[in-house]
């Protein structure tokens, strides 16, 4: 499916400035109609993928209790 810079932008939750930048940089495809861009949404699928399994993990991390304070002796 194809998406408009603006739909691009709010299903990225980005700004239409910055599709625009990302497409002229060439880090999004997108194809020129002679009149806007269309941008490919299957592009962000394993990027968005890859996204909620690292929240997973860093929920994972952060529900890991806090070890205990190890008493460590000086070598001094």
């Amino acid at each position: 499916m194809y998406l408009t810079i603006q739909e691009t932008a709010e299903y990225l939750s980005l700004t239409e400035e910055q599709i625009k930048s990302l497409i002229f940089e060439k880090k999004i495809r997108a194809l020129y109609d002679g009149q806007q861009y269309l941008i490919n949404n299957e592009q962000f699928n394993t990027h968005l993928e890859q996204i909620e399994k690292y929240k997973k993990l860093v929920e994972e991390y952060m529900k890991e209790p806090i070890p205990e304070d190890i008493d460590v002796k000086d070598e001094d």
